[in-house]
């Protein structure tokens, strides 16, 4: 006898996910959000309570309503939906083999196309910008010397938001060879260099705090372990601020990935192989930072100086007479 989906959803996820596929706890909470979103729509379509729902109620009309739904009801992009699709797929990839008798449904579930999207260049800060946010947070009280220690280190190492808020004191080396250690997606762990001025920012914020270890980097005013949202929230604030004075910030939405992006794109200005650039930011694949080339367009008008445009004859070096170039160089 097949388990019900109740039981099979609890198997899923203590038994697929966190045991045999040992997933990281960011994927776990991703996959959990999903089926708590298509629980609750499903529970309001059907009029049934979730853990009454079986397999049979989930259809393929319903899990395509979802997926609308959460477009034109939720407002999230295509991206997101796609997300959310991933996570459902891998689901009924596991109750294929758990519930035979289904497999119908569950292939006509599994057909559901991704969405294609247009892919749009990303955010970045220009060095004037990033020097405005950083001269905001107010370096009298604990929390703008917290904040803008913070966000030096996203900007310098182009750290996720969930690798910062993880970080210890023990993740960080201001010795000879000053580096930060995180774990990033798939359990990968890397080491990132620190620039001199982080190092000396770094060091007076842990010598403030207390020398401690275990202690979180950047904690709330209790303690804890930032949210999200918190640095979401921070993030906002002071690149609102920082656009009073300058004026190219006010039409952009500054999110801790631009300055994620930002560390790429200083990387890619410097002459970093694009390589090593996917090594610093802990891409999968090098075809991952090819983004940051599409949208570096210093990079591009210095190739377009290289060239000559269509209709203009190559020419000759010819040296200025020698008489002309005096007069020149006055």
């Amino acid at each position: 006898m097949s388990p019900s989906f109740s039981a099979l959803l609890e198997a899923y996820f203590t038994s697929r996910l966190i045991s045999q596929r040992r997933a990281s706890q960011h994927t776990v909470a991703s996959y959990r959000d999903t089926f708590r979103l298509l629980l609750q729509f499903a529970q309001k379509d059907l009029g049934k309570a979730p853990a009454s729902l079986g397999m049979g109620d989930l259809t393929p009309t319903l899990i395509g309503a979802f997926l609308k739904d959460l477009e034109s009801g939720r407002g999230n992009s295509p991206r997101t939906r796609n997300v959310r699709l991933a996570a459902i797929r891998s689901f009924f990839r596991y109750a294929s083999l758990e519930c035979p008798e289904h497999s119908s449904q569950i292939a006509r579930i599994l057909a559901i196309p991704s969405k294609r999207y247009h892919r749009r260049l990303v955010d970045f800060l220009t060095r004037t910008e990033v020097d405005a946010m950083l001269a905001e947070p107010d370096q009298s009280t604990w929390l703008g010397r917290r904040d803008r220690t913070l966000l030096l280190i996203a900007i310098q190492t182009g750290m996720r938001l969930s690798e910062i808020t993880g970080l210890r004191q023990l993740n960080v080396q201001l010795g000879h060879g000053a580096h930060v250690l995180c774990e990033g997606k798939g359990r990968k762990q890397r080491c990132t260099p620190l620039t001199k001025t982080t190092v000396r920012a770094l060091r007076a914020w842990i010598q403030e705090q207390g020398r401690d270890a275990s202690k979180i980097l950047f904690p709330t005013a209790h303690g804890g372990k930032l949210s999200p949202d918190s640095v979401q929230h921070l993030v906002y604030k002071y690149a609102t601020a920082a656009g009073r004075t300058c004026h190219t910030l006010r039409s952009k939405r500054v999110t801790p990935h631009v300055l994620r992006h930002t560390a790429a794109i200083e990387l890619l200005q410097a002459g970093v192989d694009r390589s090593v650039i996917a090594l610093w930011l802990g891409h999968e694949s090098v075809e991952t930072t090819q983004i940051y080339l599409d949208a570096n367009l210093a990079i591009k008008e210095e190739v377009l100086k290289k060239t000559v445009p269509i209709g203009v004859r190559f020419g000759r070096y010819r040296p200025d007479d020698e008489l002309l170039a005096f007069l020149k160089n006055l």
